[in-house]
């Protein structure tokens, strides 16, 4: 939680925003949650409970605190071959309107799950709608259940299915393995709860469900997905493909000058992995950002500190390709310096 949660939560009460206090306040008890702190987490989910924050069937997804209209990203989305055929298929199945709406999408934290399904939904002409499964765990028993009904209620009534698709996010938040000896009775039930009305769910509605966990799955959930599809399937190439791409649209979006776009390639191929798409876009971009003006190579020093995390003997550098002018660019040792090291 940051200083900005507690000033925005005073301000939205004075202000008699109830619509921001209210996701204000949910954003805080995720952040409690993310810290481990799942105690004072539900706490807050209970308070807000209690004041009758979850919306009524009857109230339009504008109004509510469960439904979030998201918006495309105008950031690139580049993606692997096999992920780009599937989402050009699943487009295909939506448009040909028999019946094929349901499809979950798993992988890793970071792999584009979130970002595909925004694109997805531009490409159909459609409006995303985002559903936080948080807003619906209740700490109170038999509320998730009575919760998830109105949230299914609410997309029968509330929208018009052909305008919109519907992502269901981090839905291992109440679709754990019911018969997992850990989990409770109560979730349990909920994940019943959850099947049927999926079962009962009509053709109309395109529905996109995302997970971080798919291997603790209840099998009968997965089964009512008419496809998953994988994300963690990037190799190394495509990751640094992936990174010349968020390089070249970052540099044009700040308007900032880009050199030595082989010395990136270089600092790209240093790991042995290079990270998920999400973090290599915030090393990207960050690194941009906070660079040096007077310093037109301090980008790639930041990327390369950011993906190798240590200082590489100018040997080791050498070795893997680099050129001394190169060394001493990331090194900041004078390329005289780096042959009498490398002559030693």
């Amino acid at each position: 939680m940051k200083k900005k949660n507690i000033i925005n939560l005073i301000r939205f009460h004075i202000e008699k925003r109830d619509q921001d206090f209210q996701n204000e306040a949910l954003e805080i008890a995720n952040c409690f949650e993310s810290a481990g702190d799942d105690e004072l987490h539900d706490y807050i989910l209970s308070l807000i409970s209690g004041q009758n924050t979850f919306v009524p069937q009857e109230m339009s997804c504008e109004e509510s605190t469960l439904f979030r209209i998201v918006k495309p990203n105008a950031d690139p989305l580049p993606l692997p071959a096999k992920l780009s055929k599937d989402i050009k298929g699943i487009a295909n199945a939506i448009n040909r309107n028999i019946g094929i709406n349901k499809f979950l999408f798993s992988g890793t934290p970071g792999t584009g799950k979130t970002e595909t399904a925004k694109q997805l939904a531009r490409l159909l002409g459609r409006q995303l709608v985002y559903i936080n499964f948080s807003s619906i765990i209740d700490c109170k028993l038999g509320q998730t259940q009575k919760n998830l009904e109105q949230l299914f209620n609410s997309i029968r009534h509330d929208f018009v299915h052909e305008d919109y698709v519907f992502l269901f996010d981090e839905i291992d938040a109440i679709a754990l393995d019911r018969t997992n000896a850990n989990d409770v009775r109560e979730m349990g039930r909920v994940t019943s709860t959850f099947l049927k009305k999926m079962d009962e769910m009509e053709a109309s509605v395109v529905l996109i469900a995302t997970t971080n966990l798919y291997k603790y799955l209840d099998d009968a959930l997965v089964r009512r997905f008419d496809a998953t599809v994988d994300f963690d399937c990037y190799e190394k190439e495509d990751l640094i493909r992936i990174g010349e791409i968020l390089l070249d649209h970052f540099c044009n979006k700040f308007k900032f000058k880009k050199v030595r776009n082989s010395l990136f390639i270089k600092i790209l191929n240093l790991p042995e992995e290079l990270p998920s798409p999400g973090i290599l876009k915030n090393i990207i971009r960050t690194s941009i950002a906070f660079s040096d003006p007077n310093d037109s190579c301090d980008y790639l020093k930041r990327i390369y500190y950011a993906l190798v995390k240590r200082d590489m003997p100018v040997e080791e550098l050498r070795e893997r390709g680099f050129t001394l002018r190169e060394i001493e660019l990331l090194t900041g040792i004078s390329k005289t310096e780096v042959s009498r090291q490398l002559q030693k």
